[in-house]
């Protein structure tokens, strides 16, 4: 076999094999497509205690706290935490306005992710009121609202698992039409619950945390809170899984939350979270392969999806196709019979037969831009009782710019890979979306269609 097959075929197995790994997630996706999973409604109400983290977030921490004084949960099992967390505003005082909640101001200019703030928080319920003392712990973001049977769809899920399994919740968007970058981001967690945690809950698979809006239970704080870094809730994942705890997702518990709606504050979003993950592939890949590959790993399956999961596949699709690109461009050195043309353009110009780079790019791309495009709409369709707010025209253009959206992870995965003292930086929220609101949208969406 001469030099140039030889480059093709090797580098074109390990495209193949990167693919394998991740093959399962199509099966997640087909299963989430049909199936969801519920709970059965208990009768014992737990005590819980919510964490909300709070930067400068005066204009819409009220919402949330509203929005959870009148959910139909037992307002005597919900105690509020509010951790204002390195405030230049007046975040405390916003907060302290409604009687029962609870309010600790945290400065430490060095300690700036949401970790740190859950870290200090749970370290004052632990000297103030006892952490045994609840059932659980809800994690949230200031800017979130919560439907109105949050907590009663998420504590029927928590008594299912007996308290044992990490709860996660649907995520849907609080601007989801305001333009195109927010809409995007609401397709991005839409895509997340209905093609990755439902099936993987279905299943029996472990899933993972998005951000906030999960429930945890209190055996597994009774230490306090370790994950600190630029994706806790990766990392925090990452650990559950490895210690055989299991994370569930509970689809009928929904809670929203604002979406950038800028560009380069997306940028800036998605490359934080890039190089957090990146930092977890790094301290936690090597514990998970010695897990997967351990005799008493009760939860095999759950351990190599999530070393699937942590590992940055457009990083390696990269970097292995510009390995590619350079064993192939040095061929005609090492065999003068093989062009640059050849290699490129293939010997023939048809763009549906040739084997040249360029074509096989090309129809890759397209074949990739069409599924995901389809796969923007379906989820319009699919998910059309949750997803308000959003025009026709929006919608249109959000399924033909979904595509780039994903693609666009490559270049930030290789921004993040080179970034260094990469600080959290907090995101804007103004958005004034209220309990009401987003309870009118389910009962009533004819009425606010199209906003």
């Amino acid at each position: 076999m001469d030099y140039y097959n030889a480059v093709r075929l090797v580098t074109d197995a390990l495209f193949t094999l990167l693919g394998a790994l991740l093959f399962h997630f199509i099966f997640f996706a087909v299963v989430g497509l049909f199936a969801k999973r519920t709970y059965p409604k208990t009768e014992t109400k737990y005590k819980y205690g919510l964490i909300i983290p709070a930067r400068n977030e005066e204009a819409v921490v009220p919402q949330l706290i509203e929005s959870i004084r009148k959910n139909d949960y037992p307002q005597d099992k919900l105690h509020i935490f509010v951790i204002a967390h390195n405030c230049t505003d007046r975040t405390a005082d916003a907060a302290r306005r409604y009687e029962g909640v609870t309010v600790y101001e945290y400065d430490n200019p060095e300690e700036n992710t949401m970790g740190f703030a859950f870290k200090y928080l749970f370290e004052r319920i632990e000297r103030d009121f006892g952490t045994q003392n609840y059932d659980g712990f809800f994690l949230f973001n200031a800017d979130n609202v919560l439907d109105r049977e949050y907590f009663t769809k998420m504590n029927d899920a928590f008594a299912f698992y007996d308290k044992k399994c990490v709860i996660s919740s649907y995520r849907n968007s609080k601007n989801f039409g305001s333009n195109l970058i927010s809409g995007l981001y609401g397709m991005y967690f839409t895509v997340g619950c209905r093609l990755e945690c439902r099936g993987r809950t279905v299943i029996g698979c472990s899933t993972r945390v998005q951000g906030t809006g999960y429930v945890v239970s209190s055996e597994l704080v009774k230490n306090g809170w370790a994950y600190t870094s630029l994706a806790e809730d990766w990392e925090f994942t990452a650990d559950q899984v490895l210690l055989g705890n299991n994370v569930r997702f509970c689809d009928d518990a929904v809670f929203y939350d604002e979406q950038p709606t800028s560009f380069s504050i997306m940028w800036r979003q998605r490359l934080r979270w890039s190089r957090g993950h990146l930092l977890v592939f790094y301290s936690r890949f090597r514990d998970m392969i010695r897990k997967l590959f351990a005799k008493d790993t009760p939860n095999r399956f759950s351990v190599y999806d999530i070393t699937a999961y942590i590992m940055p596949a457009p990083l390696f699709f990269i970097v292995l196709q510009a390995l590619q690109l350079i064993l192939l461009a040095t061929a005609p050195l090492v065999d003068p019979s093989v062009t640059l043309r050849e290699i490129f353009l293939g010997s023939t110009l048809d763009p549906l037969l040739s084997n040249g780079l360029l074509f096989v790019w090309l129809r890759s791309g397209l074949l990739s831009y069409v599924v995901t495009a389809v796969s923007a709409v379906l989820m319009f369709v699919l998910e059309r009782k949750r997803v308000k707010g959003v025009s026709l025209a929006k919608k249109i253009a959000i399924s033909l710019a979904w595509p780039l959206f994903l693609a666009i992870q490559m270049p930030i995965d290789v921004a993040a890979f080179f970034a260094r003292n990469l600080g959290w930086k907090p995101i804007p929220h103004n958005d004034q979306t209220t309990f009401e609101h987003v309870n009118e949208i389910k009962q009533a969406p004819s009425a606010v269609e199209g906003e």
